[in-house]
């Protein structure tokens, strides 16, 4: 596992561990579940200005659920 060394100002260093504590989990957890979260939604933003993109171009192409449904054999 690697090491990332990050510098905060004492008072927001204060407000994460504490926040660390109420959600009885470590400071690192905290950070790396943040960053993730965000990257997500982000990817989902993007993801969904694509869609309305297409959708806005007429190019967005779509076909009928029951086809998804036979491709995963439900």
């Amino acid at each position: 596992m690697s090491i990332i060394s990050l510098r905060v100002p004492e008072e927001e260093l204060n407000i994460f561990k504490s926040y660390a504590k109420h959600n009885n989990t470590t400071l690192s957890e905290i950070i790396r579940t943040t960053m993730i979260e965000k990257i997500e939604a982000e990817y989902d933003l993007q993801v969904f200005a694509d869609y309305e993109a297409e959708k806005a171009a007429g190019t967005l192409k779509t076909r009928p659920i029951s086809e998804l449904w036979k491709e995963i054999d439900l």
